[in-house]
């Protein structure tokens, strides 16, 4: 009797799906390469796969069997005369974030990666730099229409929500976003398609909550819910305490400023580079599973960030003659101004507004963005061996600089809290925080494996896996 394939449901970014069938002894990496061949992705290295396990994000182990990462049913024979069963669902996602889209040199992967972004952007929760998404949504307006042409581009031409979050068409109403973003596509007249994605990619990197991986963990192992975030950010990890389902930040740490993470069994340790072995942070992923694949997402995120440097170094040389910065209005010159007397609300959402919002931003590689990062100086590293009684990723001492940031509905700053009438003039600059994204923990334990050192002499600037501490053959 021939053996039953399985039918595997991916969905891409686009919204489009992918419909595979597999052996039942098919892996992770047989998976992806069938992906990457129906999607036409050439440069899969910043991607990967993953399922949803408890309202989280997995992503898949090249090495292992999709019967350890799909549900129980995978295993299991369908019974005769019954129907079809459901297919298998996993999702294409970016693994690896970078902040100049220009790293990604196939049309496909950046469309991918863009349109990744656009998603994140609509659950973004940046309350303090309001203007930062209406940039963001002309941009995306350029992208996906072009040039904006009066007869084509009228009235209701696009839908706020698929361009703002929630709460920005909550607070300021689909009628005052309808009449002022149009202004904002006029402007960007010119860029290409591929120039307007490019530059959706470097503001939504700015954002806090945007390009970045989040992980659960508890303080101790008696603690009932977890109360710490760890982010993966662009440059290193933040650490966060959530009080009263508000994230604080507790630590900002740069790749150069720790020395080693150590993960033996449940218990995952930060240690500070230069600091005494008494000074570390300890945290309980939950099992011992969940603590390899947040070992393996550091250290190849460790080793991505340091082979992209002189990349990223080269395209700040060829941006640094460009304007630092561009400064726009949201107004209409025919309504007078609010006076003080009028009531507290006026239209659009039923509440008063501001009759003109300035958009002040910084270019690429301006202001503090353009913050100085060097490769990592190290000694050479081993390759990732069996299977050992502790996880261990050393991450050598580097230089860079990164500034830490609070995100929380209560931070001060933004639009919101100015006076009506007045002009908002913010200077958006690199920021990071939160997400939904974690990976999923898992009720199983598994044996640890230990990590050689990470270095800049395992890095090097080939193909990256999309998987954590794999490579390409």
């Amino acid at each position: 009797m021939a053996e039953e394939g399985r039918d595997v449901l991916v969905l891409l970014p686009t919204g489009e799906r992918l419909r595979l069938v597999l052996g039942v002894q098919a892996t992770g990496r047989e998976l992806w390469r069938r992906v990457c061949d129906e999607a036409g992705l050439r440069e899969p290295h910043f991607f990967g796969l993953c399922v949803v396990k408890n309202s989280e994000f997995l992503f898949l182990d090249p090495e292992q069997k999709l019967s350890k990462c799909f549900s129980p049913d995978w295993s299991r024979e369908r019974p005769e005369g019954r129907r079809s069963r459901a297919p298998f669902v996993a999702f294409l996602r970016v693994q690896f974030y970078v902040e100049d889209g220009r790293l990604i040199s196939t049309r496909t992967g950046r469309h991918l990666y863009y349109l990744h972004l656009r998603e994140r952007v609509l659950r973004s929760q940046g309350t303090h730099c309001e203007e930062a998404y209406f940039l963001l949504a002309a941009y995306a307006l350029q992208a996906d229409l072009g040039n904006h042409r009066a007869r084509a581009h009228s009235g209701r031409y696009f839908e706020p929500q698929a361009y703002f979050p929630p709460w920005v068409i909550a607070k300021r109403g689909s009628a005052y976003l309808l009449r002022h973003v149009p202004g904002l596509h006029r402007e960007q007249r010119g860029l290409s398609p591929r120039e307007a994605e490019l530059r959706y990619v470097r503001e939504a990197c700015r954002l806090e909550d945007v390009p970045v991986h989040f992980f659960r963990l508890k303080k101790d192992k008696k603690e009932e819910r977890p109360t710490i975030v760890l982010g993966l950010t662009l440059r290193g990890v933040q650490v966060f305490e959530e009080v009263n389902r508000t994230r604080q930040l507790l630590q900002d740490l740069p790749w150069h400023r720790i020395g080693k993470l150590t993960v033996l069994g449940k218990k995952f340790t930060i240690r500070l580079d230069g600091r005494p072995a008494a000074h570390k942070l300890e945290f309980h992923t939950g099992c011992a599973t969940r603590s390899r694949h947040l070992l393996r997402l550091l250290r190849a995120s460790h080793q991505l960030h340091l082979a992209l440097q002189p990349a990223l170094a080269r395209l700040r040389l060829e941006d640094a003659h460009e304007p630092c910065y561009r400064e726009t209005y949201i107004g209409d010159p025919r309504e007078p101004e609010p006076r003080p007397a009028d009531g507290p609300h006026s239209g659009d959402g039923g509440q008063r507004l501001p009759r003109r919002l300035s958009l002040l931003w910084a270019s690429s590689h301006g202001g503090s963005h353009a913050s100085g990062e060097m490769s990592v100086d190290e000694p050479g590293a081993a390759a990732l061996p069996g299977e050992g009684a502790s996880l261990r990723s050393s991450l050598g001492p580097s230089s860079g600089d990164t500034a830490g940031h609070t995100q929380g509905p209560g931070r001060p700053g933004g639009a919101s809290g100015r006076r009506a009438g007045a002009v908002v003039r913010v200077t958006l600059v690199s920021m990071r925080g939160w997400s939904a994204e974690a990976l999923h923990q898992t009720d199983t334990a598994d044996e640890g494996m230990s990590v050689g050192p990470v270095s800049a002499a395992s890095c090097h600037p080939g193909p990256v896996s999309p998987y954590p501490g794999q490579c390409f053959p």
